[in-house]
C-alpha cells in the first residue's frame, strides 16, 4: 500500500470497496489504458466490470438497489479509477450527477422510475447544461422549452461538451421555460430527456451528430446534443416544477467539482507514481537519477503536492455529505487538486526526459489528459471569483 493517500477513518465497508476498485484498476485498466486511449476505444469491458462491482449504483440508496455510500467514498473510487486512467472516470462521472440530481430534487416517481434501472447500469445518465456560446455565464442558456396547450412541452436548442453523450439513455437538460418569473435564474427548467444509445437520431427531435475530436480524455465520448422540437411531458420536468433548474444544476456542479478533484488527484497519483519509478530506474553518472538532488526536491515536493489536493478533496467531499453548504470548499479543492495535478504531471514529464514526449510512455498520455482538469467544472478563474466573493462576505468589515 502507497504512503500517499491514505484517509483516516474509513469504515470497513469503504475500505473493502477501495481494495476491490484499486484491485480492478491495477489488473483490467492500467494494463489496456494505452491501447484503448490511443485508439480513441470505448472501454466497453471496463464498463462491464464497473457494472459488476456495484460502481453505477455506489452513492445510489439501498431502497432503489444501490450500494447507498457517501460522496466520499465515490469520490475515493474515482480517485482510484483516475488513477489507472482518467477517460473511465468520466464514464461515471454524468452518471453519477444525474442520479444525485434524481435524489436530491425528483419527484418520487422518477426516482422509483429511475434510480434502480441507473444502479445496475441499464439507464446511463448525461449531464447537459453547456452550449457553443455559453461557458461560464449559465444566464446565457438559449435552449427554449416552449409550453403547449396540453401542458407538454417542446425543446428546441443546440447543446455542448455532454460526456457520454452517445452511451447515455437519460440526459438531464437545462433549458429556458420563460413562464414569467422575475429573475432569469428563475426562468431555467431541467428536464430529463429519454433517448436511446448510439449516434444520430436517437429519439424524436434528439440527435447526437457525433464525437467531438479531443487532444485527451479519450475512449469516452464527448459529444453535441440537438434538440429540434422535442415534445416532452410535464412529468418529466426533474423534481415536478419548473423554474428551479438553476438552482438544481448549480448543486450538481458542487458535487461535480468534488469529481473532478477527485479525478485530478488520480492523475497526480499516477504521474508521482511513474516519475518516482522511472527516476530509481535511470542511471546518470554513475548512479540513479533519484539520488541526484535536483530530482530528490522534485519527487518531496511532487509527492507534497499530490497528498495536499488529496487532504482538501476529502475535507470537501465530507463536508457535502454533512449536508453543509460547500461551494468555497469545492472551489478549492477543484482549483488545488487541478492545478496542482497539473504541476505533478509536468514534474513527472521532466524527469523522463525525452522519453516522456514518446507515446511509448505512459506519461504522455498522462500530459495531455491533465490539461482536461484545468477547466472541467469551472477553470480555476473561475473557482478564484466564487471563492473571492464568499470570502467577502464572510470578513465584510463592519
Amino acid at each position: 500500500m502507497s504512503r500517499l493517500c491514505q484517509t483516516e477513518g474509513l469504515n470497513e465497508d469503504q475500505v473493502e470497496i477501495l481494495k476491490a476498485v484499486r484491485q480492478f484498476v491495477d489488473e483490467q485498466i492500467i494494463p489496456v489504458a494505452q491501447e484503448l486511449e490511443h485508439a480513441d476505444e470505448y472501454p466497453q469491458e471496463i464498463v462491464d466490470g464497473l457494472k459488476e462491482l456495484g460502481v453505477f449504483g455506489l452513492t445510489i440508496p439501498e431502497e432503489f438497489g444501490g450500494l447507498g455510500e457517501s460522496l466520499l467514498t465515490y469520490a475515493l473510487v474515482v480517485e482510484e479509477i483516475a488513477r489507472g486512467w482518467m477517460s473511465v472516470s468520466g464514464v461515471i462521472n454524468t452518471h453519477f450527477i444525474v442520479a444525485y440530481l434524481l435524489m436530491q430534487h425528483g419527484t418520487e416517481e422518477q426516482k422509483q422510475k429511475y434510480l434502480p434501472r441507473m444502479a445496475t447500469g441499464e439507464v446511463r445518465g448525461a449531464f447537459s447544461m453547456s452550449e457553443p456560446g455559453l461557458g461560464s455565464d449559465v444566464s446565457a442558456v438559449a435552449t427554449k422549452a416552449t409550453k403547449k396547450d396540453d401542458g407538454s412541452y417542446s425543446i428546441t436548442g443546440q447543446k455542448m461538451w455532454l460526456t457520454n453523450g452517445a452511451s447515455s439513455t437519460l440526459v438531464a437538460v437545462l433549458t429556458k421555460t420563460d413562464e414569467g418569473a422575475e429573475s432569469v435564474y428563475k426562468n431555467m427548467t431541467t428536464f430529463l430527456v429519454e433517448k436511446e444509445a448510439g449516434f444520430g437520431e436517437t429519439a424524436q427531435g434528439v440527435t447526437i451528430p457525433g464525437k467531438i475530436d479531443k487532444m485527451g480524455y479519450k475512449g469516452v465520448e464527448t459529444t453535441e446534443l440537438i434538440l429540434d422540437g422535442h415534445e416532452i411531458a410535464a412529468d418529466q420536468i426533474l423534481g415536478g416544477e419548473p423554474g428551479r433548474g438553476f438552482f438544481q444544476m448549480m448543486d450538481g456542479v458542487e458535487v461535480g467539482r468534488v469529481n473532478v478533484a477527485a479525478r485530478a488527484c488520480g492523475l497526480a497519483w499516477r504521474g508521482f507514481e511513474l516519475g518516482v519509478a522511472y527516476a530509481q530506474q535511470r542511471k546518470t553518472f554513475g548512479k540513479a537519477i533519484a539520488e541526484h538532488q535536483a530530482i530528490l526536491f522534485r519527487i518531496a515536493d511532487m509527492a507534497t503536492k499530490v497528498e495536499t489536493a488529496h487532504t482538501m478533496m476529502v475535507r470537501a467531499a465530507r463536508l457535502k455529505d454533512t449536508g453543509q453548504r460547500m461551494d468555497v470548499e469545492a472551489g478549492m479543492a477543484k482549483m488545488v487538486a487541478s492545478e496542482y495535478a497539473n504541476e505533478v504531471v509536468e514534474d513527472s514529464f521532466r524527469i523522463h526526459g525525452g522519453y516522456g514526449y514518446s507515446k511509448e510512455y505512459e506519461i504522455e498520455r498522462l500530459m495531455r489528459e491533465v490539461k482536461f482538469m484545468l477547466i472541467g467544472e469551472g477553470t480555476s478563474d473561475i473557482q478564484k471569483m466564487i471563492i473571492g466573493r464568499a470570502l467577502l462576505k464572510d470578513y465584510k468589515l463592519k
